[in-house]
């Protein structure tokens, strides 16, 4: 068995996992709840065991590199890290009902790593750039705020859609599992200061690393660009929050906007724009 029918496995995980949390809201189960955090937790160890895999497959090739170097490690990567963050999350509040938008996304991004033409799943050497001890680090902290976000995402995103049932009591739907409005908007608070946190570590990492490797810390190559833009989007949240006391809907949007840009960061800057990260398109 190799790597690659692991992290296939893991994605059809993933879309269990989704399936569950929704029915167990859905039909306000709160057992189905529990199985789906099972899921997510067997799911998440899979994958562990997947990763692990395909980085001592780089080895026995000669490469000898962490699975982290291009667009399908990194949606690998994006989505484990995504759900462990998530489970921790999770055990922290309390709450089981929130795990849909998390593993949903781990979902898709396995499924566009495993299915989409475009992303080249074959294991390569590393080019001249990314031959760097700054890679983990930077990969790794800029992925942990990637992360943070999307939690941030999901949580605005219930926020929003709790407030809209709260005034519609004949709902189908029910809303007994989700936390309160109240509960939401701390909690988006809380991930978006994680992220924010991490994320700065990254920018920071990897101004290093590009001075490593191009003798520059800043060129305001597309990525930099707009991981600086989505940087500031986030900074807005927080500050908006703590100096202007911004709560509810407002923030909610401004975290939705944020997540946006992090996807046009990661997708849409690889795709559309040329700079000194388009290898990560390979």
């Amino acid at each position: 068995m190799d790597s690659s029918v692991l992290l296939g496995i893991t994605t059809y995980a993933y879309l269990l996992t989704t399936t569950i949390y929704l029915a167990g809201v859905t039909f306000h189960k709160p057992k189905l709840l529990t199985w789906a955090t099972r899921s997510a937790v067997l799911s998440l160890l899979v994958q562990t065991a997947g990763i692990a895999l395909r980085w001592k497959e780089s080895y026995d090739l000669g490469f000898g590199h962490a699975p982290l170097s291009n667009l399908y490690e990194s949606l690998v990567f994006g989505s484990w890290i995504l759900v462990l963050i998530y489970i921790v999350f999770e055990r922290k509040i309390g709450h089981r009902a929130l795990g849909f938008v998390p593993s949903g996304i781990a979902f898709l991004a396995m499924a566009y790593a495993s299915f989409s033409p475009d992303v080249v799943s074959k294991i390569q050497p590393l080019v001249p750039a990314l031959k760097s001890n700054w890679l983990i680090a930077h990969v790794i902290t800029c992925f942990m705020g990637y992360a943070a976000f999307a939690i941030s995402f999901g949580l605005s995103l219930t926020y929003l859609w709790r407030r809209r049932r709260r005034d519609r009591p004949l709902a189908v739907l029910s809303t007994s599992l989700i936390p309160e409005a109240r509960e939401l908007d701390e909690f988006n608070y809380q991930m978006v200061l994680f992220g924010f946190f991490w994320l700065s570590i990254g920018i920071i990492t990897g101004s290093v690393w590009a001075n490593s490797a191009w003798g520059s810390y800043w060129s305001w190559d597309p990525k930099e660009t707009w991981s600086l833009i989505t940087w500031l989007i986030y900074a807005t949240v927080l500050h908006a929050r703590a100096v202007r006391g911004w709560r509810g809907p407002r923030v909610a949007w401004l975290s939705v906007v944020g997540f946006c840009s992090v996807l046009f960061t990661y997708f849409g800057v690889n795709f559309l724009l040329s700079g000194l990260h388009s290898y990560a398109t390979k």
